[in-house]
């Protein structure tokens, strides 16, 4: 008797927690992802796969976006200590450090007109960047 409620042991030990999951995960429905979840942004267990409206922004253009933002409502140099210091947090960023600094220079030539002002903001960012950016906006 003994060997027999081990056996039984043993199978309810192994078999009871694979039950238990997969009647918790059929009996989910929809789970949303964020406390202002769409219908769009929701993953439905019967369908197996999630649907989104639009991929995730790589965080060089995330970072990119903001900084070009930030240019507007203050100024290059602010861009320009932030571009600096988001590239120290995250090296991973540095290999973009030369075209978002580039395009702050633009973006710069296009707030303050003349090449000359834009350039006054100048920083040792990523090289020259900034300061190749400026040019090739004129």
């Amino acid at each position: 008797m003994n060997s027999a409620a081990r056996h039984i042991g043993r199978t309810l030990a192994l078999v009871l927690p694979v039950v238990l999951v997969l009647s918790g995960t059929l009996a989910v429905t929809r789970v949303p992802w964020a406390s202002t979840a769409t219908d769009s942004q929701v993953l439905t267990a019967s369908s197996g796969k999630a649907a989104t409206k639009a991929s995730p922004r790589a965080p060089e253009e995330a970072l990119r976006r903001r900084l070009l933002v930030e240019l507007q409502k203050e100024d290059p140099g602010v861009a320009l200590t932030h571009l600096q210091e988001a590239t120290t947090k995250r090296p991973s960023l540095a290999k973009h450090c030369v075209s978002i600094a580039r395009d702050l220079g633009r973006a710069a030539v296009a707030k303050y007109g003349a090449a000359h002002r834009a350039q006054a903001y100048s920083r040792p960012v990523c090289d020259t960047s900034f300061a190749t950016g400026v040019a090739a906006a004129q």
